[in-house]
Formats: structure tokens, C-alpha cells, sequence
């Protein structure tokens, strides 16, 4: 069987073709390979250079590969947090015309990291409590979507930084199903799985002394199911209004939306004898912020950083003279929110040295920043402005972080 590489872009197999198809994966000259940090994975796990991405290179069965290509695909579609697919290789044989096993390949996740990478200097309890609410909020969106992950673990996820919180992607798809609608069975199972697996990984961790003494694994492992649960019932639980109080149902929604997520459909029922409303939200999509931050000013952020830069630009807007909301006479807020990209976001971010930056991308830096302007204004009694954080934060906090951070690949 010849070589053959099925892609989602045309672009990708002439740049593939360059990687060493014929020698197993273990055997790849360094010259091909990226040292970046990789979780623990059943397979054999590569990243690799094709053109000017990074990719990441597994192999396994021809069966499972092009199952896991296909739901990855099918996740991307419905906006679902997970690496992207970029193509599977079979017909790999060695010099002596011997089958090697299929990959799959997947672009690498910019400015992410595997957990035990990030359990190299001890993590501080209150670190592991967002990695939790991170994998929780993950779990949450696959089982809406009517994914079963089956194999929901630490060692399957990615974690990148979210304005001070962290997103969880989801990296192993091959144990996966996606169905119209999961049964409360199917998602118990998933989250079941969640809890044994994560108590193990971090009783690992605790035996080769990663783990903060205060942590307790069978503890942590436990916290994954009490964060779903509580994110689970405030999405889709069913709510009775008195009839007339329509701002209950408004009240409802924006408590979802504060909490990252839109109704895209809801159900609304009077009762026979007109004294309530029964209002349930029948498809919530998360990202209410990060597509509010996309629509106004075309930056594509986590939804943490999405949150952080709109009360950023809500603050500026405020401060321009020709802002006036309802005024139709006033500039209209897509084009203020362009002028704040323009005058206020991007200089700010390149102020930063691109050596400097680490893994962070623009958002994670200029959340940073605002941040280094909160503490120095509330050291100084009043706000410092944003030019002399930078400049601070230039001087006296990245120095010290120069040594921790890694260099970006994307």
C-alpha cells in the first residue's frame, strides 16, 4: 500500500512529506523534532516541524486514527475546546518494505502545557483548585454537545493560562463518542471515570514528590464531580417564576452568561392557572464572552481573557469624548472598540520584547499587565496609568520570570 496523507487543508501533505514517513516514530533524527513538554499517552508521541507549524505526531492502529481524526473534526465544528486535526498517514513502511503503524496528526496547542510539566515546581493548592474548574467546564461543554470523552483524565487534557484561571483542552478523543443527547448514565460514567482517573494521577504525582503536602489526591479526585455537578444544574436546571416577573428570566440568563455561557434556546411554560412561568434553557453555548470580544474587535481569546479585555475596553470607551450610548449621533461601539485594538491593546502588547513573552499570547499579556497596573495603583493610592505598569512590569517582574518561561512555537 502506498504512502498516503488525508488532510483538512491542501497545504498540509506537501509540508508533511518532508517527515521521515519510513522510520518508526522512536527512531525520528532530532533534526525533525520540537522539544516541547508531552503528557504520559499509551501511544508513541512526537512533536515534529512541517513548514512553519508544530505538530504533533502519534502513532497508533489505522482504525483508531482515523476514528479519533474524524471526532477531533467533528469537535472543531461544534466549537468544542480540543486540539486541531490536521492529518492522517497510512501506508508507512520501514527501508525493507515492512508496514509501520498509521499517525495522527494534530497542531500543537501555542502557549499550552501538560499537567505534569506544570507539577515540575510544586503547585499551590489554590493552582490545582482552577485546574479543576478548567477540566470541570470542559467535561461540562463535551457532555452538552453529547460527547461521552470516556477516558476524561489529566493525562488527556491541555491546560493554557486564562487571564489568572486556566482552559482546559481536550488532546485523546480515541475512547470518545458523540451522540444527539447523553443519558444522565453515560455522563455519571464519564465523570466516575474523572474522579478514579485523576485520584491515580495525583497519587503518582504525591509517590514521586510532585505533590503539594497539603493536596490530598482521593480529595482532588472527588472536587471534579462536585464543580460538574454545580456547573451542570446551574446550566440545565428548570425554573418557576411567579407569572408577571419576567426579569427573573433576564436575572437567570445573565447569570448564565456571567458565568461564560449564551441560551441559545430556552422553553418557556405558563401554567394551566397563570400564577408561574417555567423557563429551561434547552441548548447553552458556552463563550458569551469570547464571542462578544470577537464581534466588537476581532481578537479570538479564551473566555477568561475575553471577560477581562471587555471590562478594559468598557473602562476606555467610557473615557472617550464621542462615546455616547443611544446617541445616535455618537460613534458606534464596533468602532471605538477597533480604536482601542488600535491605540491601546496592540501598542501595549508590543511594548513587551517577543523574547520576553514566553507562552503567553497578547490576551494572557495584557491581562498580566492590567494586573501589574491593579496592585502598583493600589500600592499608590490611585491609578498609575497603564504606561508606567508597563514600564515596571518591564523592569522588575519579567526579569525574574525570564528563566520560567518558555519560548513560543506558533
Amino acid at each position: 500500500m502506498a504512502l498516503q496523507i488525508n488532510a483538512t487543508n491542501p497545504e498540509h501533505p506537501a509540508l508533511l512529506l518532508e517527515l521521515p514517513w519510513h522510520l518508526p516514530l522512536e527512531e525520528w533524527p532530532k533534526e525533525y523534532l520540537v522539544p516541547l513538554p508531552r503528557g504520559i499517552s499509551r501511544h508513541v508521541v512526537r512533536y515534529a516541524r512541517a513548514g512553519d507549524e508544530v505538530v504533533a505526531v502519534k502513532e497508533l492502529a489505522q482504525r483508531p486514527a482515523l476514528r479519533e481524526y474524524e471526532l477531533l473534526r467533528d469537535l472543531d465544528r461544534i466549537g468544542i475546546p480540543a486540539v486541531d486535526p490536521l492529518a492522517v498517514v497510512t501506508g508507512r513502511t520501514d527501508p525493507d518494505g515492512e508496514p509501520l503503524e498509521c499517525v495522527l496528526i494534530t497542531r500543537h496547542l501555542g502557549g499550552s502545557m501538560p499537567y505534569r510539566s506544570m507539577f515540575e515546581t510544586t503547585l499551590r493548592p489554590a493552582t490545582m483548585h482552577r485546574l479543576m474548574d478548567a477540566l470541570a467546564v470542559l467535561l461540562v461543554r463535551l457532555h452538552l454537545a453529547g460527547f461521552a470523552w470516556g477516558d476524561c483524565s489529566l493525562s488527556n487534557t491541555l491546560f493554557r493560562r486564562d487571564a489568572g484561571a486556566y482552559a482546559a483542552y481536550l488532546v485523546d478523543a480515541e475512547t470518545g463518542d458523540l451522540h444527539p443527547e447523553l443519558t444522565v448514565g453515560q455522563r455519571e460514567y464519564d465523570l466516575d471515570l474523572a474522579r478514579v482517573n485523576i485520584s491515580g494521577e495525583l497519587l503518582d504525582l504525591e509517590a514521586s514528590g510532585a505533590l503539594h503536602p497539603s493536596v490530598d489526591p482521593i480529595e482532588f479526585g472527588t472536587e471534579i464531580c462536585a464543580r460538574y455537578q454545580g456547573l451542570w444544574q446551574e446550566l440545565t436546571r428548570t425554573s418557576v417564576y411567579p407569572a408577571g416577573k419576567h426579569h427573573y428570566i433576564e436575572r437567570r440568563i445573565r447569570r448564565l452568561n456571567d458565568l461564560g455561557f449564551d441560551v441559545a434556546e430556552m422553553q418557556i411554560e405558563h401554567a394551566s392557572n397563570g400564577d408561574s412561568v417555567t423557563f429551561v434553557p434547552k441548548v447553552v453555548d458556552a463563550g458569551h464572552h469570547q464571542r462578544q470580544l470577537l464581534r466588537l474587535t476581532g481578537l479570538d481569546t479564551e473566555e477568561n481573557q475575553a471577560r477581562r479585555l471587555l471590562n478594559d475596553l468598557e473602562s476606555w470607551m467610557a473615557t472617550q469624548d464621542d462615546y455616547a450610548p443611544g446617541d445616535p449621533l455618537g460613534a458606534r461601539p464596533e468602532v471605538l472598540a477597533h480604536r482601542w485594538v488600535r491605540e491601546v491593546f496592540r501598542p501595549t502588547v508590543r511594548s513587551v520584547p517577543p523574547e520576553l513573552r514566553g507562552s503567553m499570547d497578547a490576551a494572557e499579556i495584557y491581562h498580566e499587565l492590567l494586573e501589574h497596573r491593579w496592585y502598583l495603583s493600589e500600592r499608590a493610592q490611585h491609578d498609575i496609568g497603564l504606561g508606567t505598569a508597563v514600564e515596571d512590569y518591564l523592569r522588575t517582574i519579567l526579569p525574574k520570570a525570564r528563566d520560567t518561561l518558555r519560548p513560543t512555537d506558533d
